[in-house]
């Protein structure tokens, strides 16, 4: 995967959780937050984090993928 792809995904879907870009690119969190950062830098893309959980109770999720990023450049 190149930055490229990782943008246009979350271009395309406005706001995704990590864990999607984990199960979509096949890649381990660490390596895609890593990607992530140079396009946070440039303020195209905001993260954020649900307080600890996915928003359901069953408490299944993993705490580090519960973490959402937003594309955020008025640019489409």
């Amino acid at each position: 995967m190149i930055l490229s792809d990782l943008r246009n995904y979350i271009k395309q879907r406005h706001k995704v959780a990590m864990v999607d870009l984990v199960n979509h690119f096949d890649m381990d969190a660490d390596a895609i937050r890593g990607m992530l950062g140079k396009w946070i830098s440039k303020g195209k893309i905001k993260s954020s984090s649900p307080n600890g959980s996915c928003g359901t109770s069953c408490c299944k999720c993993d705490p580090a993928l519960t973490e959402f990023y937003e594309w955020v450049d008025n640019e489409r």
